[in-house]
């Protein structure tokens, strides 16, 4: 039986969610971690960013997936990139 119709999302909703949680997961992630090196001690978050990097990159590349929007979570990861990265310039 073939998949209710309303149920299947552009193929350019998937591009934009596919992108979102491939890049924009990473840079969050990647921004997140520069911005714990104000924090914490830089040789601790960089042993720690090794097994913590990778399992945040893929719950952010699951939720990217979840999400109704490509648009929607690209805005999402744009704000966590900017906020993360002033934290990071300004603390």
């Amino acid at each position: 039986m073939p998949a209710n119709k309303k149920y299947l999302s552009h193929p350019f909703q998937r591009f934009l969610k596919l992108t979102a949680g491939f890049f924009g997961g990473y840079f969050v992630m990647l921004y997140l971690h520069l911005c714990l090196t104000k924090l914490f001690d830089k040789t601790d978050i960089l042993i720690t960013a090794y097994v913590t990097g990778f399992i945040v990159w893929g719950i952010l590349l699951l939720v990217a997936f979840l999400a109704r929007s490509g648009w929607l979570i690209w805005g999402v990861y744009l704000l966590l990139i900017a906020l993360f990265y002033s934290i990071f310039i300004y603390l």
